[in-house]
């Protein structure tokens, strides 16, 4: 199988856990990709990872839109001659620009795809290939993509730590100390990374903070309780270790109900279609999560709300069974069938 994702972790790391599902099937799995968060990610998984060039076609700068579909056109042709030499008996698109060139060469030489979408509305490469996909998997209903073509398998994730005690003492977490992740994706989310920093400065509380790459450099941890990272890998432990998450809401909402965490989310305001207000609002009615709109996030009223959960164990519990209420541990496994089905 060929794997196309790239781009963002967010759009790799559920990528990544198809293919170990497949790997395990004895599937063998190539994947192609750019040169973003794909680069690193998948050698240190143990997968080939064939490079094209693209990137995302940009809605603000015509110069740039102009660039990029010249590039998915290059990246066409360098794709039809990478599937010629592979010969894969189907393919899996990832969602985001990569994709697009994988698929469109794909289609040219009648190779079965299935594709994947993360996100609460279909992107527009998805969008694109939906016509000629045998399955679209889908990580939430979406209004008027219906079976047979759509189905909703959730989004892949790795699978969740399960060792709670092994896990707290990873960060040095006392049994009874209460403990607060915050992360914003691999990039980090600015407006998190500054209001935490400012928040929980003398907090009766531990920290952990994943800042991402962007910000880490300027961020100084507030107090020696407040443990700040740029990365932490693998994520699972982190998750499992805290209490309660401050995050975006993101594709690693599936991550977080993986691991039954409650959550504040702070959507980020420019995704495409807001589609971040929607995945927030999901774990908000299911009970999961209190959201908190990008604008209206203050270091005094995050921490207000963070000690207001904090201090009301029974519902944090009842939090906590939500969240892992919506978690869907088998959709790597059901997009791995659905693309072996597709190969048949």
């Amino acid at each position: 199988m060929v794997i196309a994702a790239g781009g963002t972790a967010g759009h790799v790391v559920p990528a990544l856990a198809v293919a170990d599902a497949l790997r395990e099937a004895g599937v063998e799995v190539t994947f192609v990709g750019g040169q973003r968060a794909e680069r690193d990610l998948v050698p240190a998984a143990g997968y080939p990872l064939d490079a094209i060039r693209v990137e995302g076609i940009s809605r603000s700068n015509p110069f740039k839109a102009v660039r990029a579909v010249l590039r998915a056109a290059l990246a066409v042709v360098r794709c039809w001659r990478l599937l010629g030499r592979l010969r894969p008996v189907a393919v899996l698109g990832g969602g985001g620009y990569v994709a697009g060139p994988v698929g469109v060469a794909a289609t040219l030489r009648r190779i079965p795809i299935v594709l994947t979408e993360a996100d609460s509305h279909l992107g527009l490469t998805n969008r694109l290939l939906a016509r000629v996909a045998r399955r679209v998997c889908l990580a939430f209903p979406l209004p008027g993509r219906e079976p047979p073509r759509y189905r909703v398998t959730g989004r892949p994730v790795p699978p969740p730590a399960t060792d709670r005690a092994a896990a707290r003492a990873e960060f040095d977490l006392a049994e009874d100390e209460r403990c607060l992740l915050v992360f914003g994706g691999s990039l980090g989310a600015r407006s998190i990374n500054q209001a935490a920093v400012e928040a929980f400065a003398g907090a009766p509380f531990r920290v952990i903070h994943a800042a991402g790459a962007r910000d880490f450099a300027t961020l100084r941890a507030p107090g020696p309780g407040y443990d700040l990272r740029e990365y932490i890998t693998p994520f699972g432990p982190a998750l499992l270790a805290s209490d309660l998450v401050v995050a975006r809401a993101g594709g690693s909402v599936f991550e977080i109900a993986s691991h039954g965490r409650p959550a504040i989310l702070v959507p980020y305001p420019r995704a495409t279609a807001d589609h971040q207000t929607a995945n927030a609002r999901w774990m908000e009615s299911a009970g999961a999560a209190v959201v908190i709109p990008d604008r209206e996030l203050t270091a005094a009223g995050l921490r207000a709300t963070v000690e207001k959960l904090l201090g009301d164990p029974e519902r944090l519990a009842e939090m906590a069974r939500a969240s892992a209420s919506l978690a869907r541990p088998e959709a790597a496994r059901e997009i791995a069938g659905e693309l072996m089905a597709a190969s048949r």
